[in-house]
């Protein structure tokens, strides 16, 4: 008996959710099958069959053999399953939608780690920020936000997805404010010669919420690197700018030259030389008395991303500091950046030696340690 009012029902149901009608009755015909099999007069091996074209409903007995093929069938449907397959519908139904749907969005995301999406703030605590993404809902841990930003609910924020985790309730989506491919990622966005590959992003360095600096090649000698992610009077990084609230971004030109890459890594502050010890990957960078702080930066924040930036240690001095004088030095350690100052307190037998050193792990934490050393050799 042909059932179009619920063969209709079905598709719509199947339109509405964004779910293949095929799979629906699929998924429906093993609920029914179930539902069956509970009955105490059943086939002990049965199938269920839904007329795609009709929506008829039929119980199928099967007889098999040893080995598994089936030797007979026959028509096993009750008179009354049509109020069972009605009953079972019934319960079952959401339940099959939401667990296609909760697999369906999984298998959208599972692909996305690495992407960037915009999403609204729902709920805010101590913890973490739920973001809604439309279709799900994503996890912005209190580790991955900016430490001074502030999430309001409703605000709308561009966030980096971080990792897409199965579970019973649907996908777990883990989403970043701090990871440096977001800046990355944002660029992508803003500048279509990254997008279509003639510029390159070839290094990074972040310390979220404070200062970012990227390098930039172009594989086209007509189009310039640095001019085309800045944009006509800033406006491209501008964009990117508002968008990691006001966090200062150096796009500088990338170089396989080692020195000519240090040089500008180090930007806003002109270098005068740099003298490379490529043994212990030592870069001893020689600038005027005038830009000795720019160089550093607020708190060796200048430095501390040239290093990141360019893989080497960088020992900043003025043009004319000794030997023996303060030396900044700022090198990349594992995941840890290291800031050290050492300076020489006293002459002859009074002399000390104080090193200061701050330790930057990947998050921006910072860690000071001084160390005095009163046993000098000579009058160093």
């Amino acid at each position: 008996m042909a059932n179009f009012e619920f063969l209709e029902a079905l598709s719509q149901i199947a339109r509405d959710q964004n779910i293949d009608e095929g799979e629906l009755l699929v998924a429906l015909a093993n609920a029914l099958l179930a539902a069956y099999k509970r009955r105490p007069d059943s086939a002990e091996d049965a199938e269920v069959e839904i007329n795609p074209e009709t929506g008829e409903i039929k119980v199928w007995g099967l007889e098999l053999d040893l080995e598994g093929n089936v030797t007979r069938e026959w028509d096993a449907t009750p008179d009354d399953f049509g109020r069972i397959a009605a009953q079972t519908a019934k319960q079952v139904l959401m339940q099959l939608i939401r667990d296609i749907q909760r697999r369906q969005m999984y298998e959208e995301f599972a692909n996305r780690e690495g992407d960037i999406v915009s999403g609204t703030v729902q709920q805010n605590d101590n913890r973490y920020t739920l973001l809604d993404l439309g279709r799900v809902e994503a996890l912005l841990p209190q580790g991955e936000q900016i430490a001074f930003e502030r999430y309001e609910h409703g605000a709308r924020v561009k966030v980096y997805i971080v990792e897409v985790r199965k579970t019973n309730k649907g996908p777990q989506i883990v989403v970043s404010r701090t990871h440096p491919a977001l800046v990355a990622k944002l660029f992508e966005i803003e500048v279509p010669e990254i997008a279509s590959g003639i510029v390159e992003i070839k290094a990074l360095a972040r310390e979220p919420g404070h200062r970012s600096k990227i390098a930039v090649a172009s594989n086209d000698q007509m189009v310039d690197p640095v001019g085309a992610c800045v944009g006509a009077r800033g406006s491209r990084v501008r964009n990117i700018t508002n968008e990691l609230k006001s966090e200062r971004i150096d796009v500088v030109p990338y170089s396989d030259d080692p020195v000519t890459f240090i040089q500008s890594a180090l930007a806003p502050a002109r270098v005068r030389e740099v003298r490379l010890n490529e043994e212990e990957g030592i870069a001893t960078v020689i600038v005027h008395d005038q830009q000795l702080s720019l160089a550093i930066g607020k708190e060796g924040q200048n430095a501390r991303l040239a290093a990141r930036l360019t893989g080497w240690r960088i020992d900043i001095r003025s043009e004319n500091e000794g030997e023996d004088d303060v030396i900044e030095e700022v090198w990349t350690d594992g995941d840890e950046v290291v800031d050290t100052t050492v300076a020489v307190i006293g002459e002859g037998d009074e002399a000390v030696v104080v090193t200061d050193v701050v330790a930057t792990n990947a998050a921006g934490d910072l860690e000071e340690i001084v160390i005095i050393d009163e046993t000098v050799e000579g009058e160093a």
